[in-house]
């Protein structure tokens, strides 16, 4: 794995050590960033189950200005850490060890809003419908930000969830891509919720 474009191109990342995490592909993260990017003005990202951190790495590296990353496995958050380091990162990012439904809703009290939403959870788990739901209840994106949700070919996620909808999906082999905007009744109408500052704790 490495990092694909931008600031920190060419990096290696390391991947989680055992069997446990699923790391996003370079080609299949390329090709997110090329649906919902390149490039960003600042911003920031969530990167839940976040394994390697190779998607929020390659977020910042693109040019979002912060990014928090999540993931319940004791050695994904390590493996995040030593990633982040390795690309001069550390004063951009954020990292927990947390479950990500008790996140969502930590960051929604924190009053933050993302630019950019990850979800790559455990493909058997079926939590896409959960977490889709508590990012829309919570608000928790950005008018013009995306969740970018990576799951099996196969598999039918809703056309909407709340204030969500389906904007773009693509097929990459076994793995699918479904990108989701935020609907708005009436353009303009912007959060009060922090952008930048992320101040305490998860």
């Amino acid at each position: 794995m490495r990092v694909i474009s931008g600031m920190c191109k060419g990096r290696h990342l390391q991947a989680v050590p055992g069997v446990s995490t699923r790391p996003t592909t370079d080609k299949v993260k390329e090709a997110i960033f090329n649906m919902i990017g390149p490039y960003f003005a600042g911003g920031i990202g969530l990167d839940l189950f976040a394994g390697s951190g190779g998607l929020g790495i390659e977020a910042l590296s693109r040019g979002l200005e912060r990014v928090v990353f999540v993931d319940h496995d004791a050695k994904a958050v390590q493996t995040v850490r030593k990633n982040v380091a390795a690309c001069g990162l550390e004063k951009r990012a954020e990292i927990y060890r947390n479950d990500a439904e008790r996140a969502l809703k930590a960051v929604a009290k924190r009053g933050l809003r993302f630019s950019a939403i990850f979800l790559d959870p455990p493909y058997k788990e079926k939590k896409w419908p959960t977490l889709l739901s508590l990012i829309a209840e919570r608000d928790l994106l950005e008018a013009d930000g995306v969740v970018v949700a990576e799951h099996p070919a196969g598999a039918e996620l809703p056309e909407e969830v709340g204030n969500l909808r389906q904007w773009k999906r693509e097929t990459y082999g076994i793995t699918g891509i479904t990108i989701y905007r935020r609907i708005d009744e009436q353009k303009g109408d912007e959060s009060d919720g922090e952008h930048c500052r992320l101040p305490g704790e998860l």
